[in-house]
């Protein structure tokens, strides 16, 4: 009797899992979710976010039963995939210290050092590895003639802020110490990312600012970064609910990296959690008419601010660190930062961070290049090399980010 009731429990768990969490996904999203008309292959986006879902709800299933961390499930999934090999680079895996990285470099020979790429992932901080960047490597790698080191920092759940800067810290300046014998051209250093990876990057500039002993940084590459933890009604949070990346996924991620009690979500929303005269300090940098008005176009309504709930201040108040909101540095150090090439997508919850940061550097004479997607959503660098999931974008991205690199 024991064995049938424990047989009838597994295949229960497993009519569960493989039956009812998928039907759950499809009604759940498949059929209200409205994909915006500007982006293309608007069903085959809606397919992935399915898909996508479908993996987070079966990690979310063996979390609550205690059997695997939702984030380890995701990417022990991501990291079936096989990789891509090609005969016209070499892939070497190393560790800096304890921390993992992936460098990719040109097999054929060149009589002059490279252009060096420091690539640092997205993910979240919860999700992304080396392994399922490895497409966006090869392809820097290959179609720009330069050296790439992609480092594998640790994540969520047993990691969280600030092991990401710390680890990316350490492995930038251990790659910054070596570039002699990766043929790395010490005046070429290119530090890039996307989503988190991104706001890594900034950091990561902002930081070596204060290590001249070490090789300048010669450019940054911020792909639809996250840059600041403030604001959360600007023009693209309030008109952008489309696959991947919404508010309350931004929120609910963002207070878990940083310990931050839920019950603080609402505050954090409407901005009750910041005090008038930190909101007036950072308007000029962060106010929405610093955002160009084609912008403000669509679902887009200026709010004014709410009372100050001290208590949510006192705790969330973590997210005016400039690790967590490099948007926040002061002009004396923004204005030393290397030429840009920013990447900002139409459909993107963060697409207002881009933009801002854009015209930051360019107030303070920092050369930028910009490269706006209108049809481009976030993430969508992370699906190049996947034939079924094909989207243009995702290729012009890529081109624009080798464009940018050749003509160093």
């Amino acid at each position: 009797m024991l064995g049938l009731l424990l047989l009838w429990a597994s295949l229960s768990m497993a009519c569960v899992f493989f039956v009812g969490a998928p039907l759950w996904v499809f009604f759940k999203n498949f059929i209200p979710m409205k994909i915006p008309a500007g982006i293309s292959h608007p069903k085959k986006l809606l397919l992935f976010y399915c898909t996508y879902e479908l993996v987070f709800t079966w990690g979310k299933i063996l979390e609550k039963m205690n059997i695997c961390s939702m984030g380890k499930f995701v990417r022990f999934l991501h990291d079936l995939a096989p990789l891509r090999k090609d005969p016209d680079v070499v892939v070497t895996d190393l560790r800096f210290g304890t921390i993992p990285v992936k460098v990719y470099q040109p097999r054929n020979s060149c009589s002059t050092l490279r252009t060096g790429i420091l690539y640092y992932h997205g993910g979240g901080a919860l999700v992304g590895s080396l392994k399922t960047y490895h497409a966006i490597c090869l392809n820097l790698c290959k179609e720009s003639d330069s050296v790439v080191l992609s480092i594998g920092y640790r994540k969520m759940p047993d990691c969280k802020y600030p092991v990401i800067f710390t680890d990316c810290m350490a492995a930038t300046v251990q790659f910054l110490k070596s570039l002699s014998s990766f043929g790395v051209d010490p005046a070429r250093v290119v530090v890039g990312g996307d989503s988190i990876g991104g706001s890594v990057a900034v950091v990561m500039c902002q930081q070596l600012l204060k290590s001249p002993h070490l090789p300048k940084i010669r450019a940054q590459m911020v792909i639809y970064a996250g840059l600041q933890c403030l604001d959360f009604q600007s023009p693209a949070n309030q008109q952008n609910n489309v696959p991947f990346v919404t508010r309350s996924f931004t929120l609910q991620y963002l207070m878990a990296y940083l310990n931050i009690d839920p019950s603080w979500k609402r505050d954090m929303i409407t901005g009750a959690n910041m005090p008038p005269q930190i909101r007036e300090k950072y308007r000029k940098w962060l106010g929405h008419e610093n955002i160009p008005e084609r912008f403000k176009q669509k679902g887009y309504c200026q709010k004014p601010a709410p009372p100050l709930n001290d208590l949510a201040y006192q705790e969330t108040r973590i997210v005016l660190e400039l690790n967590m909101s490099p948007l926040l540095e002061e002009d004396e150090v923004m204005s030393q930062m290397p030429e840009a090439f920013i990447v900002s997508c139409e459909y993107d919850y963060f697409r207002d961070h881009s933009l801002l940061y854009k015209k930051r550097l360019e107030d303070l004479g920092i050369p930028v290049t910009w490269f706006h997607v209108e049809d481009g959503f976030h993430g969508a660098l992370a699906v190049i090399d996947i034939p079924f999931l094909y989207f243009p974008c995702s290729r012009r991205i890529m081109n624009a980010m080798v464009n940018f690199i050749k003509r160093l």
